[in-house]
């Protein structure tokens, strides 16, 4: 790939808005990054005239069951292709690829092949028909979850907090683990929660009853992150404040959000975003198989559900991940009346630092990724480029 200089009206790094402002890159990376005075564009670079639009970093979603028809369990190529096509499209740079409950083979099927997607990807350079976002590695949503709190999950595979099972499921992910969200006041859990983290796992709390004094002391342990909070935990409570006390409260735990104006009131939102400040919430779709696709039946692991209106549940009527993208989730937080400077960090600096990758990862920096993306006045995705592909 030649190099590529892109010209925007606004260029967020996300922590400096640059007015006027090119993005020079060489192949997969970002070389340069400033006003046009400030970067020498060499005559060989390939120009993309965007001073209509605004360009930002390439949104990072850490979870993510499906897209385009397709769901991460479904362990094949195909799906992991459809799936980065599609989210690609509506900004989604990199993704975690999320399990969700099911046997332990289906899980070991599916991270497997997650891995072996990874390393043919790592082999062979980007390119192809247009954008594709990369696939960052696997994150765990169960087995180790509360049946009080399942939300969806199947209750048949629900596993007590298990080393050896854990050990079992990281040796299949063959080193694509990244994020595993369990509930810590299962028996175990104190047990398994250092043992994820000397594998180099975010512990993630999630699918939880936990009290506050129990979930506190998972934090104490180094749990430092909460799956999409408010839903599939204990309702906080005046006298017991329970898990949402305790990640309300904790200034190094990371709270998922699923902006969708479905999952969380907007009341909710304000008060998350009062108490973990911008800096402190990731927004995550959990979307499903259905995302990009219209009404209808669709499937999430091994289970149906039926979207309705972009919403989907269960047979019982329990809400079943969502039809949610990121760009979507920035423009419900723009309305509440954040600003995109202060927004933007919620679905690129912020969950790449989650993940230790905010050198290559969320930031328009040199050295960094040339994944980012063009957004209209109305925040409307009208360009992405992905490891230096696409923009055309």
């Amino acid at each position: 790939m030649a190099l590529q200089a892109i010209f925007a009206r606004r260029v967020f790094t996300p922590q400096e808005e640059i007015a006027d402002g090119v993005i020079l890159t060489d192949g997969e990376k970002i070389t340069a990054v400033g006003r046009p005075d400030e970067v020498s564009v060499p005559a060989s670079a390939r120009r993309h005239d965007r001073r209509d639009f605004s360009a930002v970093p390439g949104f990072i979603d850490v979870h993510i069951h499906g897209a385009a028809g397709y769901d991460v369990m479904d362990s094949s190529a195909e799906a992991f292709a459809a799936i980065c096509a599609r989210v690609a499209a509506r900004g989604t740079t990199s993704l975690l690829a999320t399990t969700v409950t099911a046997s332990e083979g289906a899980t070991c099927r599916a991270v497997e092949s997650v891995a072996a997607w990874m390393e043919r990807a790592k082999a062979q350079p980007p390119g192809g028909s247009g954008p594709s976002a990369e696939i960052l590695g696997v994150h765990f949503e169960g087995p180790f979850i509360s049946h009080a709190r399942r939300g969806v999950h199947p209750e048949e595979w629900i596993q007590a907090p298990s080393i050896p099972l854990f050990r079992r499921l990281l040796a299949s992910a063959k080193g694509s683990a990244r994020i595993l969200t369990l509930a810590p006041e299962l028996p175990g859990a104190a047990e398994l929660i250092p043992e994820a983290l000397r594998a180099g796992l975010v512990v993630s709390l999630g699918h939880t009853d936990a009290s506050y004094a129990e979930a506190i002391a998972a934090i104490s342990q180094g749990a430092r992150h909460a799956a999409h909070v408010f839903n599939a935990m204990r309702p906080f409570a005046h006298r017991e404040t329970g898990v949402l006390g305790a990640i309300l409260t904790s200034p190094g735990v990371t709270a998922e959000l699923i902006a969708d104006g479905v999952h969380v009131d907007d009341a909710a939102i304000r008060i998350l975003l009062a108490a973990k400040g911008t800096q402190g919430v990731i927004l995550v779709s959990d979307g499903i198989s259905a995302t990009g696709m219209p009404d209808g039946r669709y499937r999430l692991g091994t289970f149906e559900v039926n979207v309705a209106g972009g919403v989907a549940r269960n047979s019982d009527g329990k809400l079943a991940g969502s039809t949610l993208t990121l760009d979507s989730a920035l423009r419900h937080m723009v309305a509440l009346g954040i600003s995109l400077r202060e927004a933007l960090p919620m679905l690129t600096a912020n969950p790449a630092r989650l993940l230790g990758l905010e050198r290559r990862k969320g930031n328009l920096v040199p050295g960094a990724d040339a994944d980012l993306v063009l957004l209209d006045d109305q925040l409307n995705v009208t360009g992405v480029m992905t490891r230096g592909v696409g923009l055309d």
